[in-house]
């Protein structure tokens, strides 16, 4: 073999095994979304354009994750939600809604307007109390009682197919715009000589038995509605007003099976379950008998107070009082509402309890159930921001 025949086959291989090399620097083959360098084009490339996200668009489960946690927010809203500055002055949007009207006249939506301007997850639609279709209320359908009425949809069908009536009264129903007053039983009310501007007001709402009877001058002599549940409820039929609604709360699932013997005029059995004496009869005919939507239980526990879940069973400090939750459902159900016979003061522990007994302030032991200084944080913010109007100014 010829020398330069020997030389060309030794240098073949080598050029083709540097053109290999050099190939696989500057030829970059591109694998699912692979970015090339930077600075080589490449001969070949399988591109792949992702998809971007689509924005989120913020839900209202969202915004509540996002004021509680106190995130964006933190800074404009408190851990339940509401404005950290509150004042009474009304936004520019409802002062040219509510600023000509005299101090008179009814304005309507006003709570709900002042409350969705520093509560802005605040949702007005809220039935005041169950009727037939009392099944599609999602919010309470999975909750037992007090929050819900899992449990108990047998026996409250039984008890709305016999009431038939599920409003206040087709006059009081009809009225465009509802100035309500819920009335406390707090001796604060004493001597105060409120009761001519407490019957000023469309409807009128009392808690379990605090009577009127010997207080009118200063708790009034109307009433619209008594709210009340099995323990609380008035024990002597004679001490019951005339013409007013018997609007029943439920606690626990006994509750709903003593409602229906109340209802139906049964002899009482079954009593072992409740913490103290309850009513035998209550001189009331069907028509006149009222469940509370427990939707107000459940918002005022858990969105307005922060009390805790526990899954949604009643247990120690959840459970908000009667009290507070009338304020929760007349925000819901009137246009304004206004306090009286709210707030306890500790610092008088001489002071009567409650305006119809001689039971001091002093009496008053933690509660297992209620979280009051909580409940009065809520209250205070109601007030503060003109939500509410504090008659007795107890809060």
């Amino acid at each position: 073999m010829k020398a330069t025949h020997k030389l060309l086959f030794v240098l073949c291989p080598m050029l083709v095994l540097v053109f290999i090399y050099y190939s696989s620097g500057k030829l970059h083959l591109h694998v699912w979304g692979q970015k090339p360098h930077v600075g080589v084009e490449p001969t070949v490339s399988l591109t792949v354009t992702k998809a971007k996200p689509k924005p989120k668009v913020t839900t209202e489960p969202e915004r509540e994750a996002v004021v509680s946690e106190g995130q964006i927010v933190g800074s404009v809203y408190d851990q339940q939600g509401f404005l950290l500055k509150l004042d009474g002055k009304l936004p520019a949007d409802l002062v040219y809604k509510y600023d000509n009207l005299s101090s008179e006249s009814c304005k309507p939506g006003y709570a709900a307007a002042k409350m969705l301007a520093v509560y802005p997850k605040f949702v007005k639609p809220a039935p005041m109390f169950l009727d037939r279709n009392f099944k599609r209320l999602g919010k309470v359908s999975s909750f037992l009682p007090p929050f819900g009425f899992k449990t108990q949809e047998r026996i409250i069908d039984t008890i709305l197919s016999v009431t038939k009536s599920y409003g206040l009264s087709p006059e009081l129903d009809s009225l465009s715009c509802k100035r309500c007053i819920i009335v406390g039983n707090g001796g604060i009310l004493a001597n105060k000589s409120l009761g001519s501007r407490i019957d000023e007001y469309d409807i009128v709402v009392r808690l379990n038995e605090a009577p009127v009877s010997g207080y009118t001058r200063d708790v009034g002599t109307k009433t619209t509605m008594r709210i009340t549940y099995p323990e609380g409820a008035i024990q002597k039929p004679e001490h019951y007003e005339k013409d007013s609604l018997f609007v029943f709360s439920a606690f626990k699932p006994l509750d709903f099976k003593w409602l229906r013997q109340m209802i139906f005029k049964e002899k009482l059995q079954g009593t072992e379950g409740f913490w103290k004496s309850v009513a035998h009869y209550v001189p009331r005919v069907p028509s006149e008998m009222r469940i509370l939507n427990p939707y107000f239980i459940q918002e005022a526990a858990f969105q307005f107070i922060g009390l805790p879940m526990n899954n949604g069973l009643m247990g120690k400090g959840n459970i908000p009082t009667l009290g507070t939750v009338a304020i929760t459902m007349a925000l819901h159900n009137c246009d304004e509402v206004a306090v009286a016979g709210f707030g306890y003061d500790m610092s008088t522990p001489h002071a009567p309890l409650h305006y119809y007994e001689t039971v001091k302030m002093s009496a008053i032991k933690e509660s297992w159930t209620h979280n009051i200084s909580k409940e009065k944080e809520f209250l205070q913010k109601l007030v503060k921001a003109n939500v509410i109007m504090d008659l007795t100014k107890g809060i």
